[in-house]
């Protein structure tokens, strides 16, 4: 299926946290005919509008259901424990899990993170977002792990976070409809692999031919070097000894 026909523009949808920007503006410089739209959508809805085909691929959060798509991990977040800014945690340059058992952990209803229920203390009620729970964080209620781009993009002054070294992570990836693989997405996925503009998607280059090496003068050929006279052998006596050299005769004294 070829969609580079069928489709005016490139619908990318993006999950809170990811960033897209640098390889929007790649895709603006090599394709300005082909507009992009982004599309922010929480993290549990990516899903469902790449399979409503209302956007043409996502930048989403793993795992994804493999059988119906295809997915290119980018990479991994530092999973970080928010925390207000007067916290004793904030003492620390990191924390572990077990450092967080005695406090209120909130587990919001849109958390990213595949666990059941987060560890410590559990809170009163699931909050309906992140936002909603950091600003109970922000109210000194509880505490909240999320990857790091969360925390930034939520940020508050009375607020900061710590890394938690063992704590699950997230993953982001390109994910797109497998059989919905179009000429678009193809050019979306060379511009996050890194591939050039001269690039052809992955098919291997055929091997250029090799020219004969001309010398350094473009214009000349290098002349042969004249070979040197033969030297000829001395005489020798019958006594296998060399003759000896004529010269001027010796002045008796």
């Amino acid at each position: 299926m070829t969609g580079s026909e069928e489709s005016p523009s490139f619908r990318l949808a993006y999950v809170p946290g990811v960033t897209p920007a640098k390889w929007v503006k790649t895709w603006n410089e090599r394709r300005p005919d082909i507009p992009l739209a982004l599309v922010q959508v929480p993290a549990a809805e990516a899903p469902g509008m790449l399979r409503a085909a209302e956007a043409d691929a996502g930048l989403v959060r793993l795992p994804v259901d493999r059988t119906y798509f295809s997915a290119i991990p980018l990479y991994t977040e530092t999973t970080v424990v928010v925390v207000p800014k007067d916290h004793l945690i904030t003492a620390a340059d990191e924390v572990t899990l077990a450092d967080l058992v005695d406090e209120v952990l909130f587990h919001p209803l849109d958390d990213v993170f595949d666990w059941d229920s987060p560890p410590g203390e559990p809170a009163f009620e699931r909050p309906a977002t992140t936002p909603d729970a950091i600003e109970l964080v922000a109210a000194n209620v509880g505490l909240l792990i999320v990857p790091q781009s969360l925390a930034r993009l939520y940020h508050r002054k009375d607020l900061t976070y710590r890394p938690v070294t063992d704590a699950p992570q997230s993953g982001v990836a390109l994910s797109w409809p497998e059989e919905a693989t179009t000429d678009l997405v193809e050019d979306f996925i060379g511009i996050v692999r890194g591939r050039t503009v001269n690039s052809t998607r992955g098919r291997t280059q055929p091997p250029a031919e090799q020219k004969p090496k001309r010398s350094e003068d473009a214009g000349t050929r290098q002349k042969p070097q004249a070979k040197s006279p033969a030297r000829t052998p001395r005489a020798r006596t019958a006594g296998g000894r060399p003759t000896p050299k004529r010269g001027k005769p010796r002045r008796r004294s």
